[in-house]
């Protein structure tokens, strides 16, 4: 990189600090999920979308932080779910991804189980491994 790029990327980094720093407080945890929850309400699925790989960067932040203080046990996928519910300030209605509000009270109450399409949608929705849902 040329010391002109790093020249110009120093003058903007004041106005994107904030935004690609790791966070070290709850608050700017809290003010990295909100962003990253908005920059997926613009951004979808959509891989080619212009913005993709800045969420990819601020979920891989958030995700540290979640995984440095907020560990989740393994073993029981339901408490996995709503402790990601819970940390994000989610409800039952904020994960259309999985289902409608009634799907996502059956699966939270162990009346229906996990399917691979819900796994699939809660690692992408959270940006953990597959995994925490087996």
């Amino acid at each position: 990189m040329t010391t002109y790029n790093l020249e110009k990327i120093s003058h903007q980094w004041g106005a994107l600090a904030y935004l690609l720093s790791v966070p070290r407080t709850e608050s700017e945890y809290d003010n990295l999920v909100a962003f990253l929850d908005n920059l997926s309400d613009v951004v979808g699925n959509s891989e080619d979308h212009p913005l993709a790989s800045l969420m990819e960067t601020i979920g891989t932040l958030v995700e540290a932080y979640d995984n440095e203080h907020y560990p989740i046990s393994e073993g029981d996928p339901i408490e996995a779910v709503k402790y990601l519910m819970e940390v994000h300030g989610l409800t039952e209605s904020d994960l259309p991804e999985v289902g409608n509000q009634e799907v996502v009270s059956k699966i939270l109450s162990g009346k229906q189980s996990l399917n691979v399409s819900h796994i699939r949608a809660l690692s992408e929705r959270f940006k953990v491994s597959p995994s925490t849902f087996l």
